[in-house]
């Protein structure tokens, strides 16, 4: 028992780390990802016995990954909303906004919440918190506030983020099917999906006082997104949810708030955006379809070229490389897709957007250059984050992490399988990784316990709810997306205290299920 303890703590060392460096050193999240990935590089060797070939490979796997194609979505993702800011296409955008509602809290629903769950659901690699959270700093909000007001919203859609992936993929290494998980693992993350939108609303309000008047339109937004979720799980799989979810609960919000500013409802002025002005110009349609091209142009093509048209989806999709990179397993590939991948896509739609808004070559070059030079830092935070990962699931430590809670807690395992769900996308920054890691773990576990297999494997899901919003790789995204690049540890220290809370009660509601379908 002494040894399993001993190489728990020693497999917890590189996430000890980077907690330690971001909120008690005020490190920078590229400097504190570098430092976990050379404590995983020394645990790994001394613990687990992991030569130096397998080390470099496993490293080398995670910068791959880390660049094709997370790196790649970030830059496409605000070189588009740096663009349009560039043209002067996101004045007219704030200004459109501000004609349904004049009240951050609204919009903040709308493009955090809304807008965000849809991208998730299309595209997620960080483009749900980099592209809304410039939005909302666009309209006015704090970057601070952005942030975290998007990391929340963010959250809870990761299970069926990019068309699905994490759900298919648990699905597929766990053998449940994968309408019945997709079922179970929405019921288990409906009361935080109507929660999401309060929060964000408290937030941006500043307390608890900004929910006076808007909690019956916070209620439309999450109610509405928390129903689709189950009724799209259990009728149509792990795929759509998130898509079908985002897009009801935005036409509802949408017409909720347009039905508010026109009953004259008056909004305080704490909360009222200064775009919102009297005299402000009034655009042309076509100036108004010209700001709003290059998002317009995701969502097309988003949809377009997803598992909705398998016409288009399928061909695209072919165009592939498959490798092997870790030398320690022949096996273990890595498929690198060159075209039909999110960030190749929305480049391709800012750059036609760029077009469209007029923009000439030169500035648009300068753009990108200024973009790739803003998002240096969390480049390499990418690289960090997954070389560590990548080190520290093929040398054994997640497993000594996951082996030591199955055999010291029993019957109350149930308490902790959605915290290694949050551990693994806190780890890796991917809802996709977590499953592939531990999903297997929660099924050997629930049959070892003797409880529902799905009802335990949904659990990590849910988990990884918890876990993304405090990833360093989605707090490095949102933060060089607001020009906040080296804030990464006083924005973990703010959205603790969330993450921890949606852990602590979806320890208990995994749980107390277990007991009850035992």
């Amino acid at each position: 028992m002494f040894e399993l303890f001993g190489m728990f703590v020693l497999a917890l060392a590189p996430i000890i780390w980077l907690v330690i460096a971001l909120c008690g050193l005020h490190m920078e999240a590229y400097l504190a990802s570098l430092g976990a990935l050379v404590v995983a590089a020394v645990c790994a060797a001394l613990g687990w016995g992991m030569t130096p070939v397998n080390m470099a490979t496993a490293a080398l796997e995670g910068f791959a990954m880390a660049i094709w194609p997370i790196v790649i979505v970030i830059i496409a993702a605000v070189f588009t909303y740096n663009l349009t800011v560039h043209t002067g296409a996101m004045e007219t955008i704030k200004r459109m906004l501000c004609s349904v509602s004049a009240d951050r809290r609204v919009l903040t629903l709308l493009i955090g919440w809304c807008f965000g769950g849809f991208l998730e659901g299309m595209a997620g690699f960080g483009t749900a918190v980099a592209i809304p959270a410039s939005m909302l700093m666009a309209l006015g909000i704090s970057p601070v506030t952005s942030i975290l007001a998007c990391l929340i919203a963010n959250g809870v859609p990761t299970m069926f983020g990019s068309i699905g992936i994490p759900t298919t993929t648990l699905a597929s290494i766990t053998g449940i099917d994968v309408v019945q998980l997709a079922t179970v693992q929405a019921i288990q993350v409906f009361p935080f999906v109507v929660a999401c939108p309060i929060l964000m609303v408290a937030l941006v309000g500043h307390g608890g006082k900004a929910l006076k008047g808007m909690l019956p339109i916070s209620l439309v937004s999450g109610v509405s997104f928390a129903a689709c979720l189950v009724l799209a799980g259990h009728f149509i799989g792990g795929e759509l949810p998130d898509v079908v979810a985002a897009v009801v609960s935005l036409v509802l919000t949408f017409a909720y708030a347009l039905r508010m500013h026109k009953s004259g409802v008056e909004v305080p002025e704490q909360y009222r955006l200064e775009a919102a002005a009297d005299d402000a110009p009034e655009e042309s349609v076509a100036e108004k379809l010209r700001a709003w091209a290059p998002f317009a142009l995701i969502f097309v093509v988003l949809l377009a070229t997803s598992k909705l048209v398998p016409f288009i989806n399928g061909p695209l999709s072919a165009i592939k490389s498959t490798v092997n990179i870790y030398a320690g397993d022949p096996t273990a590939t890595l498929t690198f897709s060159w075209v039909n991948t999110p960030g190749v896509l929305i480049f391709i739609c800012g750059i036609v957007g760029g077009i469209i808004q007029r923009c000439p070559a030169r500035e648009m070059a300068s753009v990108l250059g200024a973009t790739c030079k803003q998002m240096s830092k969390t480049i390499v935070t990418m690289l960090g984050v997954l070389a560590c990962a990548k080190i520290m699931g093929y040398s054994g430590m997640i497993a000594s992490i996951s082996a030591f809670f199955v055999g010291t807690l029993g019957g109350l395992y149930p308490l902790v399988a959605p915290l290694l769900g949050a551990l693994g996308t806190f780890v890796t920054g991917s809802g996709t990784s977590s499953e592939v890691l531990f999903g297997n773990v929660q099924l050997h576990a629930a049959q070892s316990i003797g409880v529902n297999e799905t009802w335990l494997v949904a659990s990590n899901s849910l988990g990884v709810s918890a876990g993304k919003m405090l990833s360093p790789q989605n707090i490095a995204i949102g933060c060089a997306a607001c020009g906040l690049v080296g804030k990464d540890g006083e924005i973990l220290g703010k959205i603790a205290k969330y993450a921890f809370a949606f852990a602590v009660v979806m320890a208990i509601i995994v749980y107390v299920g277990s007991l009850v379908l035992a």
